[in-house]
């Protein structure tokens, strides 16, 4: 009988080892998937640029990446508390953010354009060829912004007032309604509000600023965060992940963006 609780007892101990080991062999990647190319799903996986990212730095630290699907305002909460081990999702470095994270190099930018309400550029002679100096000059623009992102926080630091939505289709139905007239945003967001409004909204492609994109670790992980760089540093080696977006995505990104292409995203 003792012999028999002591192998119990050692085929439990062996279940717990391999269980520790297959979880430190896989790292958890959080990022909100609703946002194509880059995080979205396909046949019922992960798929897009930063899903691609993730898995080349998973194979680059000798790690199974596991993406979990978060909400874009929780990915923050759930680093902080353990649930995900870094966040590769589409989020750009900012003060606030820096306060309470760490951030890695940036390892790609967007650029911030701007959705307009077709009949607001109209009526003050707005074309895509318009200037950012040209929208700021506009004292009667009424800007929209979605919550702690850059379409609130960069109209906010020229001094202007925003309106805040809750939600991207929100923010763009009150736009295309002419409730408010400009909206900063990234790219594909622009594009495919643009695209699925082309009648009363247009695009101005002169960028505010890019954003840096960065990986996203808990404070004080300078280990991980060390190995992340060392990452990021490779990306432009020849052959490398640029090159192999480049040749997955450049078609799909040029149709949605109306001819601009990957290094719309890849440029300062």
């Amino acid at each position: 009988m003792k012999k028999l609780l002591y192998i119990g007892f050692i085929f439990l101990l062996l279940i717990g080892i391999a269980s520790c080991q297959r979880e430190e062999d896989v790292i958890r990647v959080g990022m909100d998937l609703k946002y194509p190319p880059f995080e979205t799903v396909i046949d019922g996986k992960p798929a897009g640029i930063s899903v691609d990212i993730a898995e080349a730095l998973g194979e680059y630290l000798g790690k199974k990446v596991k993406v979990v699907n978060t909400e874009y305002s929780s990915l923050i909460p759930a680093l902080q508390s353990g649930e995900i081990d870094m966040i590769l999702g589409s989020m750009s470095k900012t003060e606030e953010r820096a306060q309470v994270v760490d951030f890695s190099k940036p390892y790609i930018y967007f650029q911030i354009i701007s959705l307009v309400n077709k009949n607001f550029a109209q009526a003050n002679g707005l074309t895509e060829d318009s200037t950012v100096e040209d929208l700021l000059n506009l004292e009667n623009a009424t800007f929209i912004g979605l919550a702690s992102q850059v379409s609130v926080q960069i109209p906010e630091s020229y001094g202007k007032q925003v309106k805040v939505a809750t939600s991207m289709a929100t923010a763009v139905e009150d736009l295309v309604q002419g409730g408010s007239d400009i909206l900063l945003m990234s790219g594909n967001p622009v594009a495919d509000a643009r695209n699925a409004n082309p009648d009363t909204t247009m695009i101005i492609w002169d960028s505010f600023r890019a954003a840096p994109i960065c990986v996203v670790v808990r404070k004080n992980n300078d280990q991980l965060l060390e190995k992340i760089n060392a990452f990021i540093d490779t990306i432009f080696d020849e052959g490398g992940l640029y090159n192999q977006l480049y040749d997955k995505y450049d078609d799909e990104i040029r149709s949605i963006l109306g001819g601009k292409g990957i290094e719309f995203y890849f440029q300062e």
